[in-house]
C-alpha cells in the first residue's frame, strides 16, 4: 500500500462528524419559548448552525421576530446553553460511516483532530456522550483560542495541526466557515453534501465534495 498523502486530517463536529441539530433545535426552541416566541423548524436550524451558538441564536431570533436587547439576549444564551448541555446526546448521532472513516484514517497513520466552532466545553462533553473522545489528538472549540481567532480564521486548524506534531494536514467540513479556515491555512478542504450549510451547496467552494463518508478516504487519496 502506498503512503497516504496525509498526516493530519482536521474535522468540523457539528453538520460533519455528527448530526447534532437533532438536539440543537430543541435547545434553540426552549430559548425562543421562554420570551414567547414560535420555534424554528429542525430543517431551518440545520441553516443556522455554524457560527457557534451565538451565530444561530441570532439567526433564530431573526427568523422568529426579531433581535433582543442585549439583557434578554444574554438570558436567552444562557437558557439555551443550560437545556442544551442537560440533553447534549439525546438524539445525537455520528452520521453513517463516520466511525468506519475514522477507523480507516488512523489505520493508514493519520491524527485526527476536531476544530468546530462549536465552544470546546459542550464540544468535548458531546464527544465524549458519544465515545468518540480518544479517536482525536487534538480538540479545539471557538472559544479555545479566544472568539475572535474562531473560523474563518485559520488560528484552530493551524494550532491543532501543531498539536498533532506537524505534516501534510486536510480539512473536512459543512459550511464557509470550514472552506475559508481551511483555504486560509493553505489546506485542501473536502465538504460534505449532507451537512449544514450557509449558503447553498453549490457556493461553498472547497475542493472536492462528499456525499456519504464512504467517500471520504478515497477522495482524499485522490487529493
Amino acid at each position: 500500500m502506498s503512503k497516504f498523502p496525509f498526516d493530519i486530517v482536521l474535522f468540523d463536529l457539528d453538520g460533519t462528524l455528527v448530526d447534532s441539530a437533532r438536539d440543537l433545535c430543541p435547545a434553540v426552541n426552549h430559548a425562543l419559548g421562554t420570551i414567547g416566541r414560535d420555534g424554528v423548524s429542525e430543517t431551518a436550524t440545520r441553516n443556522m448552525i455554524g457560527g457557534g451558538t451565538d451565530m444561530m441564536l441570532t439567526r433564530a431570533l431573526e427568523a422568529t421576530g426579531g433581535l433582543v436587547d442585549e439583557a434578554t439576549y444574554k438570558e436567552l444564551s444562557g437558557a439555551l446553553l443550560e437545556f442544551y448541555w442537560d440533553n447534549i446526546a439525546n438524539n445525537t448521532v455520528p452520521y453513517p460511516g463516520c466511525l468506519g472513516a475514522l477507523d480507516q484514517l488512523a489505520a493508514r497513520g493519520c491524527k485526527l483532530a476536531v476544530v468546530t466552532n462549536k465552544s470546546e466545553k459542550p464540544a468535548r462533553e458531546l464527544l465524549d456522550a458519544l465515545e468518540m473522545t480518544d479517536r482525536f489528538a487534538a480538540i479545539y472549540g471557538g472559544d479555545t483560542l479566544g472568539r475572535e481567532r474562531a473560523k474563518p480564521k485559520p488560528d484552530i486548524l493551524q494550532a491543532a495541526i501543531a498539536d498533532c506534531g506537524g505534516g501534510r494536514a486536510a480539512m473536512v467540513g459543512d459550511s464557509t466557515y470550514d472552506v475559508r479556515a481551511g483555504k486560509a491555512a493553505n489546506l485542501p478542504v473536502v465538504t460534505c453534501r449532507y451537512g449544514y450549510h450557509d449558503v447553498p451547496v453549490h457556493e461553498l467552494g472547497g475542493d472536492v465534495m462528499i456525499d456519504h463518508f464512504d467517500e471520504l478516504v478515497g477522495v482524499l487519496e485522490d487529493l
